[in-house]
């Protein structure tokens, strides 16, 4: 049975999209069959996988909704060998629908029941804020991958996400594990961000990924261009490092 993976934090414009697109291809890269589903309604998953998130005719708003099967609105053959689930501004109405259903944050659970046995990985882009489409995914997940930038506030980001994943174990997914943080936007040559990125290691230990994204142009562009950096620009310092993580989370979890 594939494991689940949301790819969550609360704080915006930490790589969280970057990482979860990524890491998508990266996987599809060494072999595994891979779905991403899109649950923030900015749909920028959706676009980094080179789908026109406005002429998709069912999104996860319809799956959530009860209207399709989650079958029925996956794209098989978007960007890099990766299975998407799309969205766009659609999604934001969802939102209180789901909020008026006692059921509402278990929505997306239910819907991956009947097609987790067809993928090694499923990981689901969260939107940048702690609402009804994040506690839908982290009620469906087996594991959190929470993207951290190295600058500063973002101890106080990570404990504050920290917090609310243990409302949610006690509350709605007692078996959600946390695959790790990992550390994005890196520079080195930065001493802020080698602060930083110690701190981390140092309060929060073993639950820091070893893998580093560094801060890379190449990355950047391609969204742009519809391309996961694997497709992109293979070579570059960002597709190498998403590699090794898919790799150190593969050994990790044995998927």
């Amino acid at each position: 049975m594939g494991r689940v993976i949301a790819v969550a934090n609360q704080k915006g414009g930490v790589g969280k999209t970057t990482t979860a697109v990524n890491l998508a291809a990266a996987f599809a890269r060494l072999g595994k069959k891979i779905l991403m589903i899109d649950m923030d309604p900015q749909g920028n998953a959706t676009v980094a996988l080179g789908v026109e998130k406005d002429e998709l005719s069912l999104t996860i708003y319809d799956v959530l909704l009860g209207e399709c099967k989650l079958n029925a609105a996956t794209i098989d053959e978007a960007q890099s060998a990766v299975a998407v689930v799309g969205a766009n501004g659609d999604l934001t109405a969802a939102e209180v629908t789901l909020t008026e259903d006692e059921a509402g944050t278990l929505k997306l659970k239910k819907a991956l029941k009947k097609v987790r046995k067809k993928y090694d990985v499923i990981l689901i882009d969260c939107p940048p804020t702690l609402n009804m489409l994040t506690l839908n995914a982290l009620a469906a997940a087996d594991g959190l991958l929470v993207p951290v930038q190295c600058e500063y506030f973002a101890l106080e980001g990570v404990a504050a996400l920290m917090d609310t994943v243990e409302v949610v174990q006690e509350n709605l997914n007692p078996d959600l594990a946390l695959d790790g943080l990992l550390r994005t936007m890196h520079d080195r040559r930065n001493n802020l961000a080698n602060d930083v990125s110690n701190e981390l290691v140092s309060h929060f230990g073993m639950k820091v990924l070893q893998t580093i994204i560094p801060r890379n142009v190449r990355l950047a562009e391609a969204p742009s261009y519809g391309e996961s950096i694997l497709d992109y620009d293979a070579k570059s310092n960002g597709a190498v490092a998403y590699l090794a993580l898919a790799n150190e989370l593969i050994r990790k979890r044995k998927i």
